[in-house]
């Protein structure tokens, strides 16, 4: 049961049973299975299926709620009686790229000092390449970031795959069908992050790869937060992280708009320097990895 339910959290979480599939590592078939088993179990819809995506129910919505709910109680008794003898150093510091810093490390390190009390944290925040140096300088013991691989100084050990999506007030009239051609894209107003941002670079990479090296860009914000709050009161769009946005899908504040032929996608890593060993840390990682879905 808890495998099945972690499996419906991620198509949730993705509205995808491909990505979801992706995330696990498991076939396609077999996310599909698991979910129909849980609707003949429960006797409901979770997913209305579409041509080209899919959507919670009210059923599923709900169905969700409780899904964290035990979820969150299994990961207590994983660490109460199969990680209990576990140790850690009082003291950790790391860097982290600004979306998970923002959106999924938080939530982790909450649920991580609810079993570990013992342990302080000192988080930085801030773009790939100052986390990768504060590394190479022993300033943090570790970080995470989108990687660039280009110094052979540290190692690089995947850790969640991000995609960015387009999306835009739930109640915005246009694009019933739920998608747009590239064409479209460069013609409907967009709300963007400044210059200097990674994603923003991250996104016109992708772009260019389309012959796109412009948008119809009418606000430039400097956080992901204010492009959200700008979003909840307009029917303009943005190019945004999923991560940033899995509360506002679930609370029916923006939805998501697909672009055929167009997919941002990118890994984020854990780094740090190569050669460097410790148990602790290997420990702190896999207890990220186990827990930044919960």
């Amino acid at each position: 049961m808890k495998t099945k339910l972690h499996i419906f959290k991620t198509v949730a979480k993705h509205l995808s049973f491909t990505k979801a599939a992706e995330q696990l590592y498991i076939s396609q078939p077999a996310i599909s299975k698991a979910i129909k088993n849980l609707e003949q179990e429960y006797e409901t819809t979770f997913f209305i299926r579409k041509r080209n995506s899919i959507e919670l129910t009210i059923e599923g919505k709900s169905f969700l709620i409780y899904v964290n709910k035990v979820l969150a109680i299994y990961s207590e008794m994983d660490e109460q009686f199969l990680h209990k003898n576990k140790t850690f150093p009082k003291f950790i510091n790391f860097g982290v790229s600004t979306t998970l810093s923002n959106y999924v490390i938080p939530k982790v390190i909450a649920k991580f000092r609810m079993q570990f009390p013992q342990t302080k944290f000192d988080i930085v925040s801030n773009n790939s390449e100052n986390i990768e140096n504060l590394i190479l300088n022993e300033e943090i013991d570790f970080g995470i970031t989108e990687g660039n691989f280009s110094n052979p100084k540290l190692h690089f050990e995947k850790f969640i795959k991000d995609e960015i999506v387009l999306v835009t007030n739930v109640r915005n009239p246009l694009f019933k069908k739920g998608h747009i051609d590239i064409k479209t894209l460069q013609k409907i107003p967009i709300i963007e992050r400044e210059k200097g941002s990674g994603t923003r670079d991250m996104i016109y990479t992708f772009l260019q790869h389309h012959n796109i090296t412009k948008l119809n860009t009418v606000v430039t914000l400097n956080s992901t937060e204010a492009i959200k709050n700008y979003l909840y009161s307009s029917n303009d769009f943005a190019l945004i992280s999923i991560n940033a946005i899995n509360e506002d899908l679930i609370n029916n504040k923006l939805k998501i708009i697909d672009i055929k032929g167009l997919i941002i996608e990118r890994w984020f890593y854990f780094v740090k320097r190569t050669g460097y060993i410790s148990n602790s840390l290997e420990k702190f990682e896999k207890f990220i990895k186990l827990n930044h879905n919960f």
